[in-house]
């Protein structure tokens, strides 16, 4: 697997921007499963794209989904 590599902003991002970018990411997540696409084709079409393996794909969109969950307080 690559590394990552995380560039800090000057100045520093704030978190509230930080968590609102999460909650975005995860509602355009849950926009898409809505499309009208059902995940399999979803799936497809992403793995044509990248060549990626479809488990892989599909722990991504689910984590995607599940963004706001782990990593923003209530």
């Amino acid at each position: 697997m690559p590394r990552v590599r995380v560039e800090q902003t000057d100045p520093p991002t704030a978190t509230p921007i930080l968590a609102e970018a999460i909650v975005k990411i995860g509602e355009a997540a849950g926009e898409l499963s809505r499309s009208g696409l059902n995940e399999k084709a979803i799936i497809i079409l992403l793995q044509a794209k990248t060549k990626l393996a479809a488990r892989d794909i599909k722990a991504v969109l689910d984590g995607l989904k599940q963004l706001r969950a782990w990593y923003c307080k209530k």
